[in-house]
């Protein structure tokens, strides 16, 4: 969310310079293609560069192109498709890595200014909203939406984001685990809860990188605490066997998109078992990634954060049925 919010900055910086300044935004993307929709950046008259729309010849180019345009004093809003593969009889990106990705190119105007203000207090106050880009220009939209690209012709598109946090992640536990966890999911747009019992834990409070921290009296209010949704990732990591089991027990029928714990295969065996000889169903099980992480031998705090991250942005970018 830092990236994008400095590239907004600049575009907004610009504005308030007098500086003109190009937006250059991915609208739809496929295949193999380096640049994503939802990939944007800014370029201005005087060299100034934020964001990326994939990197590469295709970038190099495109910000020469946007160089190019801004010596003009026309309005422009132009659609480019660019085809990643030299054996196309056009629109060749002169990239070889496959896939195609629709760019805009769009000359910021001076009366986007508020609206530029807009999203970036929306983005840097962690609100939801929607940011819509059309050949009539650009729209902010205070209720979220979902992201999609329609087109029947280059005069005729509509683009629609979501801003803000989509995905949540919940930490249960504020360890040396969770705070090396907590620094790689904030560079990976989850908006990061994170919940301890032991209010003045060193590494609970000096966690700069969650944007929410709460201390419980039991961790079985966690029930209550904790919504479901699909787009909800917990990890549970408390200092010990006890404490996972009750936050697993107060978890263990809501549903998530991701539900995670942390330790030794030892442990994870004890504690299923248990819960198999109490009743609890083997599909219920299932939806729990014990030990959590992909197993890379990781020892250090750091590594285990590594592995975990690994795992749940293979489940995130693994279409859901």
């Amino acid at each position: 969310m830092k990236k994008k919010l400095v590239t907004w900055e600049l575009i907004s910086q610009s504005l308030q310079q007098g500086i003109p300044v190009m937006l250059l935004y991915v609208l739809q993307s496929a295949g193999s293609s380096p640049g994503r929709q939802g990939f944007f950046m800014a370029v201005n008259a005087v060299g100034n560069i934020a964001g990326s729309i994939g990197g590469g010849i295709m970038e190099f180019k495109f910000v020469e192109m946007a160089r190019e345009q801004l010596l003009q004093e026309a309005t422009i809003a132009a659609v480019r498709r660019q085809v990643h593969d030299k054996s196309s009889p056009a629109d060749q990106s002169g990239m070889i890595c496959s896939g195609e990705q629709t760019i805009l190119l769009y000359r910021v105007r001076s009366h986007d200014a508020q609206l530029i203000q807009q999203i970036i207090t929306c983005l840097a106050d962690s609100r939801n909203g929607a940011l819509q880009l059309s050949p009539a220009g650009l729209q902010f939209i205070t209720a979220p939406g979902h992201t999609g690209f329609s087109m029947q012709s280059v005069d005729d598109w509509v683009y629609t984001e979501r801003l803000g946090y989509r995905d949540h992640l919940y930490l249960v536990g504020g360890g040396h685990c969770s705070l090396a966890f907590s620094r790689i999911m904030a560079t990976l747009d989850f908006y990061i809860h994170v919940y301890d019992n032991r209010p003045q834990l060193n590494t609970f409070e000096g966690n700069e990188y969650a944007h929410e921290k709460v201390v419980v009296e039991d961790y079985c209010q966690l029930k209550d605490i904790i919504p479901e949704g699909h787009h909800h990732y917990v990890v549970v990591m408390t200092m010990g066997y006890r404490s996972d089991d009750i936050v697993i027990r107060a978890l263990l029928h809501k549903q998530f998109r991701y539900l995670g714990m942390l330790g030794s295969q030892a442990k994870v065996t004890q504690l299923f078992e248990r819960y198999k000889a109490e009743g609890v169903s083997p599909q219920l099980l299932q939806r729990i990634h014990a030990p959590v992480g992909i197993p890379i031998n990781s020892q250090t705090p750091e590594e285990i954060a590594v592995s975990i991250a690994a795992e749940i942005i293979r489940e995130r970018n693994t279409p859901s049925c």
